[in-house]
Formats: structure tokens, C-alpha cells, sequence
């Protein structure tokens, strides 16, 4: 009989150290699957990144009014906002706005009306008197400016200005 119990107690820890490496084989693997997919999901959104950055698929530039390093800020926020706009850039000196932008998604008059709702002429649309009367004075431009130039003339440069 103690032969018995002896035998019975040994096949209770042989299964409790199987059972632990069960345990612990399954949680190797587990580890590793999680790894794994994490590191597809980051290979995922590269892509996306990558695929997001070719869809943007035209350049478009015009005219829009301004001054000072306010404006740009300003000008460019407005371009940015519109959906399909991968990014766009306002020349002070030369008044010209150039952006990059997905055409499958927007198109230049819909990046023309964001900026004249931001207070500023584009060489298309006016901007809002309102939104413009509330823009700092350094950012009031003279509404027969010129705009597209050569980049011979030199802006002033309010970018200092606490407004």
C-alpha cells in the first residue's frame, strides 16, 4: 500500500511539472503572437503613410494676398485644413501659395474659399471683409497688392509682433 501512495504521489507531481510547461509553452506563445502582430500593424501604418503620401498627386499654386510671418501662419492653416491637402506653403515675398494635394479628394477653388474665409484675397476669391477686419493691423494688405510675384520686392517681416 505504501507503494501505492508513493506511485500516486509521483504521477500527481509528473502531471503538475507537465501542467507548468504547458503553462509556460503557452505563454511563450502567446508572447511571441502579440509581438508579431504588432510588429504587422507598424508595417500597416507605414504603409498607410507611404500610400497616403503618393495619393497626393497634384501641385497647384496661385495668388493670395498678405504680409507679414503672421499671414503666412495664417494662409497656411487655412490650406492645411482642407480635407485632401497633404501640405501647402505661402511665399511672403513672392505672395504665391503652393500645395500639394490629392485631386481625387479636393480640388483648388475649395482651398481658394478656406483661405478667403480666413481674411485673405487669393487671385480667385475675396476674402471675408469681416474676418478681415478682425485680422491684426500688420496683416491688413492693401487690396490691389499684387500677388504671384517674382519675389524681387521684400515683405515686411512682422513675425515678431505679440498678436
Amino acid at each position: 500500500m505504501n507503494f501505492s501512495k508513493k506511485n500516486k504521489k509521483h504521477k500527481i507531481i509528473k502531471m503538475n511539472n507537465v501542467s507548468k510547461k504547458v503553462i509556460l509553452s503557452l505563454a511563450i506563445m502567446a508572447t511571441l503572437g502579440l509581438v508579431s502582430c504588432k510588429n504587422e500593424t507598424k508595417q500597416e501604418t507605414e504603409t498607410t503613410i507611404e500610400v497616403s503620401k503618393t495619393m497626393a498627386n497634384a501641385v497647384v499654386s496661385f495668388g493670395v494676398r498678405g504680409n507679414c510671418g503672421m499671414c503666412k501662419s495664417t494662409i497656411e492653416k487655412a490650406a492645411n485644413k482642407v480635407e485632401g491637402v497633404a501640405n501647402a506653403v505661402w511665399d511672403v515675398e513672392k505672395k504665391k501659395i503652393d500645395i500639394t494635394l490629392n485631386d481625387s479628394k479636393t480640388d483648388a477653388i475649395l482651398i481658394h474659399n478656406a483661405i478667403a474665409a480666413s481674411g485673405y484675397d487669393t487671385d480667385k476669391v475675396l476674402g471675408s471683409k469681416i474676418t478681415y477686419n478682425s485680422l491684426p493691423d500688420c496683416c491688413k494688405y492693401k487690396h490691389d497688392m499684387v500677388m504671384s510675384q517674382s519675389g524681387d520686392m521684400k515683405a515686411e517681416d512682422h513675425s515678431n509682433h505679440d498678436h
